[in-house]
């Protein structure tokens, strides 16, 4: 699904960019190639990566248990 309209980011992308380890809007924007142009979507986006962290730090707790 396209998280912004204005740079053509979809939620796929958010996705890649927590994997590599971008945090805030504005890193994974900068990865991705265009930072946030109306912000109409900052909000989201972060939520997106919030949540794309959180998956990754139980998936790698996960694995450590093993």
């Amino acid at each position: 699904m396209y998280v912004c309209i204005c740079n053509g980011h979809r939620d796929r992308d958010l996705e890649q960019a927590a994997r590599q380890g971008y945090r805030t809007v504005d890193e994974a924007y900068a990865f991705l190639g265009g930072l946030p142009d109306c912000a109409q979507c900052v909000s989201f986006a972060q939520d997106l990566l919030d949540d794309a962290h959180d998956r990754l730090s139980t998936e790698t707790r996960q694995l450590e248990a093993v």
